[in-house]
Protein backbone atom coordinates (compact mmCIF):
# COMPACT_ATOMS: atom_id res chain seq x y z
CA UNK A 1 0.00 0.00 0.00
CA UNK A 2 1.27 3.17 -0.96
CA UNK A 3 0.41 6.47 0.71
CA UNK A 4 -2.54 7.93 -1.08
CA UNK A 5 -3.60 4.33 -2.95
CA UNK A 6 -4.94 1.39 -1.42
CA UNK A 7 -5.65 -1.70 -4.62
CA UNK A 8 -4.27 -4.32 -6.23
CA UNK A 9 -0.97 -5.12 -4.10
CA UNK A 10 -2.68 -4.25 -0.69
CA UNK A 11 -3.04 -6.95 1.51
CA UNK A 12 -5.68 -5.82 4.20
CA UNK A 13 -7.73 -7.60 7.09
CA UNK A 14 -11.31 -6.40 8.31
CA UNK A 15 -12.17 -7.09 11.63
CA UNK A 16 -15.98 -7.17 11.95
CA UNK A 17 -16.36 -8.11 8.59
CA UNK A 18 -19.82 -9.78 9.26
CA UNK A 19 -21.00 -6.38 10.32
CA UNK A 20 -22.84 -3.53 7.73
CA UNK A 21 -19.95 -1.14 7.89
CA UNK A 22 -17.25 -4.21 8.08
CA UNK A 23 -18.88 -6.19 5.41
CA UNK A 24 -18.97 -3.12 3.15
CA UNK A 25 -15.25 -2.19 3.55
CA UNK A 26 -14.02 -5.48 2.73
CA UNK A 27 -16.14 -5.61 -0.34
CA UNK A 28 -15.22 -1.80 -1.51
CA UNK A 29 -11.20 -3.32 -0.83
CA UNK A 30 -11.85 -6.35 -2.65
CA UNK A 31 -13.52 -4.60 -5.36
CA UNK A 32 -10.41 -2.20 -6.21
CA UNK A 33 -8.48 -5.26 -5.60
CA UNK A 34 -6.90 -5.22 -2.16
CA UNK A 35 -6.22 -9.24 -0.88
CA UNK A 36 -8.93 -9.16 1.97
CA UNK A 37 -8.81 -11.47 5.01
CA UNK A 38 -12.16 -11.02 6.73
CA UNK A 39 -12.44 -11.82 10.16
CA UNK A 40 -15.70 -12.17 12.15
CA UNK A 41 -17.21 -13.72 15.69
CA UNK A 42 -20.02 -15.23 13.55
CA UNK A 43 -17.46 -16.45 11.00
CA UNK A 44 -19.77 -14.92 8.30
CA UNK A 45 -18.20 -12.99 5.44
CA UNK A 46 -19.78 -10.39 2.26
CA UNK A 47 -21.42 -12.85 -0.27
CA UNK A 48 -18.35 -14.24 -1.90
CA UNK A 49 -15.72 -13.85 0.42
CA UNK A 50 -14.59 -15.93 3.39
CA UNK A 51 -14.06 -15.15 6.75
CA UNK A 52 -12.02 -17.08 9.92
CA UNK A 53 -13.18 -16.65 13.13
CA UNK A 54 -12.14 -13.38 15.67
CA UNK A 55 -14.32 -12.48 18.70
CA UNK A 56 -13.07 -9.78 20.39
CA UNK A 57 -13.61 -10.24 23.81
CA UNK A 58 -11.59 -14.00 23.06
CA UNK A 59 -7.96 -13.32 22.99
CA UNK A 60 -7.31 -16.83 22.06
CA UNK A 61 -9.51 -16.45 19.05
CA UNK A 62 -7.46 -13.36 18.28
CA UNK A 63 -4.01 -14.65 18.46
CA UNK A 64 -4.82 -17.77 16.58
CA UNK A 65 -6.60 -15.32 13.48
CA UNK A 66 -3.24 -13.18 13.78
CA UNK A 67 -1.00 -16.30 13.70
CA UNK A 68 -2.16 -17.27 10.14
CA UNK A 69 -2.39 -13.75 8.36
CA UNK A 70 0.80 -13.26 7.32
CA UNK A 71 2.39 -9.71 6.76
CA UNK A 72 -0.49 -6.88 6.24
CA UNK A 73 -0.52 -3.46 5.09
CA UNK A 74 -4.18 -2.20 6.57
CA UNK A 75 -6.19 -3.26 9.30
CA UNK A 76 -9.49 -2.15 10.21
CA UNK A 77 -11.22 -3.29 13.00
CA UNK A 78 -15.15 -2.87 12.79
CA UNK A 79 -16.75 -4.10 16.13
CA UNK A 80 -18.39 -1.98 18.42
CA UNK A 81 -21.86 -2.45 20.79
CA UNK A 82 -24.32 0.36 21.89
CA UNK A 83 -27.31 -2.05 22.38
CA UNK A 84 -28.24 -5.24 22.71
CA UNK A 85 -29.32 -7.74 25.10
CA UNK A 86 -27.00 -7.05 27.81
CA UNK A 87 -26.61 -3.19 26.86
CA UNK A 88 -28.51 -0.26 26.51
CA UNK A 89 -26.93 3.59 26.03
CA UNK A 90 -28.07 5.23 29.25
CA UNK A 91 -30.08 8.16 29.72
CA UNK A 92 -29.19 9.10 33.09
CA UNK A 93 -26.72 8.40 35.80
CA UNK A 94 -29.52 6.45 37.58
CA UNK A 95 -29.33 3.56 34.51
CA UNK A 96 -25.62 3.47 35.42
CA UNK A 97 -24.81 -0.27 35.80
CA UNK A 98 -21.42 -1.98 36.93
CA UNK A 99 -22.07 -5.05 34.56
CA UNK A 100 -23.50 -3.30 31.13
CA UNK A 101 -20.26 -0.79 31.90
CA UNK A 102 -17.53 -3.32 32.04
CA UNK A 103 -19.27 -4.87 29.17
CA UNK A 104 -19.03 -1.94 26.96
CA UNK A 105 -15.24 -1.33 28.30
CA UNK A 106 -14.67 -4.94 26.90
CA UNK A 107 -16.43 -4.55 23.35
CA UNK A 108 -15.19 -1.01 22.53
CA UNK A 109 -11.99 -0.36 23.77
CA UNK A 110 -10.28 -3.83 25.40
CA UNK A 111 -11.24 -5.91 22.23
CA UNK A 112 -9.73 -3.09 19.72
CA UNK A 113 -6.85 -2.99 21.91
CA UNK A 114 -5.89 -6.74 21.85
CA UNK A 115 -6.70 -7.00 18.14
CA UNK A 116 -4.05 -4.48 18.32
CA UNK A 117 -1.67 -6.11 20.60
CA UNK A 118 -1.54 -9.39 17.34
CA UNK A 119 -1.81 -7.61 14.19
CA UNK A 120 0.33 -4.28 14.92
CA UNK A 121 3.39 -6.74 14.52
CA UNK A 122 1.95 -8.17 11.18
CA UNK A 123 2.14 -4.55 9.61
CA UNK A 124 4.96 -3.77 7.22
CA UNK A 125 8.01 -2.41 8.76
CA UNK A 126 9.48 -0.24 6.22
CA UNK A 127 6.37 1.00 4.04
CA UNK A 128 3.21 3.06 4.73
CA UNK A 129 0.38 0.85 6.28
CA UNK A 130 -2.47 1.73 8.83
CA UNK A 131 -4.07 0.40 11.81
CA UNK A 132 -7.98 1.98 11.93
CA UNK A 133 -10.43 1.26 14.32
CA UNK A 134 -14.16 2.57 14.06
CA UNK A 135 -14.52 4.78 16.71
CA UNK A 136 -17.51 7.90 17.73
CA UNK A 137 -17.81 11.68 17.67
CA UNK A 138 -19.29 10.86 21.18
CA UNK A 139 -16.62 9.35 22.67
CA UNK A 140 -14.57 12.49 21.99
CA UNK A 141 -14.21 14.08 25.66
CA UNK A 142 -14.14 17.83 24.15
CA UNK A 143 -17.37 17.57 21.89
CA UNK A 144 -19.70 16.11 24.85
CA UNK A 145 -22.51 18.69 24.86
CA UNK A 146 -25.08 16.59 25.85
CA UNK A 147 -24.43 14.18 28.14
CA UNK A 148 -25.38 10.95 28.79
CA UNK A 149 -24.83 7.30 26.98
CA UNK A 150 -22.30 7.32 29.88
CA UNK A 151 -20.72 3.79 28.91
CA UNK A 152 -20.77 4.14 25.17
CA UNK A 153 -19.09 7.55 25.56
CA UNK A 154 -16.16 6.34 28.22
CA UNK A 155 -15.19 3.31 26.29
CA UNK A 156 -15.40 4.79 23.30
CA UNK A 157 -13.11 7.46 25.13
CA UNK A 158 -11.13 4.59 26.49
CA UNK A 159 -10.20 3.23 23.24
CA UNK A 160 -9.39 6.68 21.30
CA UNK A 161 -6.66 6.69 24.52
CA UNK A 162 -5.81 3.45 23.28
CA UNK A 163 -4.72 4.46 20.40
CA UNK A 164 -2.90 7.41 20.96
CA UNK A 165 -0.62 5.44 23.00
CA UNK A 166 -0.13 2.57 20.75
CA UNK A 167 0.55 5.46 18.00
CA UNK A 168 3.51 6.91 20.25
CA UNK A 169 4.86 3.03 20.80
CA UNK A 170 4.27 2.06 17.13
CA UNK A 171 6.18 5.24 15.94
CA UNK A 172 9.45 3.86 17.47
CA UNK A 173 9.43 0.60 15.19
CA UNK A 174 7.19 1.67 12.00
CA UNK A 175 7.55 5.27 11.55
CA UNK A 176 5.31 5.10 8.24
CA UNK A 177 2.91 3.23 10.28
CA UNK A 178 -0.73 4.87 10.99
CA UNK A 179 -2.98 4.51 13.97
CA UNK A 180 -6.73 6.43 13.33
CA UNK A 181 -9.53 6.25 15.15
CA UNK A 182 -12.39 6.60 12.62
CA UNK A 183 -15.93 8.19 13.23
CA UNK A 184 -18.00 6.95 10.22
CA UNK A 185 -21.52 9.22 10.15
CA UNK A 186 -24.55 7.38 11.54
CA UNK A 187 -24.77 4.25 9.43
CA UNK A 188 -27.86 2.23 8.71
CA UNK A 189 -26.98 -0.27 10.19
CA UNK A 190 -28.44 -2.49 13.23
CA UNK A 191 -25.98 -0.49 15.85
CA UNK A 192 -27.82 3.32 14.74
CA UNK A 193 -31.19 1.97 14.06
CA UNK A 194 -33.32 2.84 16.94
CA UNK A 195 -31.85 6.22 16.83
CA UNK A 196 -32.13 7.16 13.59
CA UNK A 197 -35.95 8.79 14.16
CA UNK A 198 -33.89 12.35 14.66
CA UNK A 199 -31.32 12.04 12.01
CA UNK A 200 -32.02 13.77 8.53
CA UNK A 201 -31.85 12.06 5.32
CA UNK A 202 -28.98 13.43 4.22
CA UNK A 203 -26.75 12.66 7.13
CA UNK A 204 -27.97 9.04 7.16
CA UNK A 205 -25.39 6.87 5.49
CA UNK A 206 -26.19 3.62 3.53
CA UNK A 207 -22.79 1.35 4.21
CA UNK A 208 -21.56 1.50 0.96
CA UNK A 209 -20.84 5.41 1.21
CA UNK A 210 -19.51 4.74 4.58
CA UNK A 211 -17.33 2.22 3.67
CA UNK A 212 -16.41 4.80 1.00
CA UNK A 213 -15.63 7.84 3.13
CA UNK A 214 -13.54 5.77 5.54
CA UNK A 215 -11.21 4.37 2.97
CA UNK A 216 -10.68 7.94 1.16
CA UNK A 217 -9.88 9.03 4.72
CA UNK A 218 -7.86 6.13 5.43
CA UNK A 219 -5.85 6.60 1.87
CA UNK A 220 -5.23 10.33 2.74
CA UNK A 221 -3.70 9.53 5.74
CA UNK A 222 0.08 10.31 6.55
CA UNK A 223 2.31 9.50 9.99
CA UNK A 224 1.32 13.13 11.40
CA UNK A 225 -2.16 12.13 11.50
CA UNK A 226 -1.17 8.75 13.82
CA UNK A 227 -3.14 8.73 16.88
CA UNK A 228 -5.91 10.81 16.25
CA UNK A 229 -9.27 11.16 15.64
CA UNK A 230 -11.16 11.71 12.40
CA UNK A 231 -14.47 11.98 11.19
CA UNK A 232 -15.60 10.60 7.79
CA UNK A 233 -14.67 14.09 6.11
CA UNK A 234 -11.09 13.63 7.57
CA UNK A 235 -11.42 16.69 9.92
CA UNK A 236 -10.01 16.06 13.19
CA UNK A 237 -12.05 15.92 16.15
CA UNK A 238 -10.92 16.81 19.75
CA UNK A 239 -10.18 13.85 22.27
Amino acid sequence: MTQGRIGAGTRAAVIGASGGIGGALATLLAARGAEVLCFSRSGAAPQGMTAARLDVTDEASIAAAAEGAGTLDLVIVATGALHGATLAPEKDMRALNADRLIESFRVNAVGPALVAKHFLPLLRRHAPTVFACLSARVGSIGDNRVGGWHGYRASKAALNMLLKTLAIETARKRPQAVILALQPGTVDTALSKPFQGAVKPEHLFTPDQAAAHLLDVIAKATPDCSGALFDWRGERLPY
